[in-house]
């Protein structure tokens, strides 16, 4: 039951880390297509194609769409960055929750082995008393026997 628990919690941390790192992959290339699109806008505000060199409309419009577009990008950064941390999050409270979980296992194993230490004492000293018990008995045994003996032949000397 213990492996089977075990299976299932390494099989969830593993999709959890899957998922974790799926997400920094997405920012990551989120951050990758804002960098490109910033140079975009670097090279477009460069573009001068009106008379005597001046900035149009349209190359202003261009930029300024250009802007919005990493706006809305860094907006979505935004909110991916916070799945990830409420994935790091999650994760952290399930370690501390194995964690936990592993320590109490732990105690538990203390405390059994402790029990079992206790009963196999005593165990042991009511092995010695019995032991001790058992001496005793055929001593009695052997003086029953003993006197059973002398007091026949003491009978048999009398008789004579």
């Amino acid at each position: 039951m213990a492996a089977n628990l075990q299976a299932q919690t390494n099989a969830q941390v593993s999709a959890d880390s899957i998922a974790y790192q799926l997400q920094r992959k997405k920012i990551n290339s989120m951050l990758d297509m804002r960098k490109v699109r910033f140079g975009q806008y670097s090279q477009s505000l460069n573009e001068h194609t009106g008379i005597f060199g001046f900035q149009t409309k349209g190359d202003i419009r261009r930029s300024n769409d250009i802007l919005m577009d990493i706006v809305k990008t860094d907006d979505n950064i935004y909110k991916e960055l916070k799945i990830l941390l409420e994935y790091r999050a999650f994760q952290q409270r399930q370690i501390q929750s194995h964690s936990k979980e592993a320590e109490a296992i732990n105690q538990n194993y203390v405390n059994l082995i402790s029990k079992l230490r206790q009963q196999n004492a005593a165990l042991k000293t009511s092995v010695q008393k019995a032991h001790t018990m058992q001496y005793i008995y055929i001593l009695i045994i052997v003086f029953m026997f003993a006197s059973i003996l002398f007091l026949i032949s003491r009978k048999s000397k009398v008789k004579v």
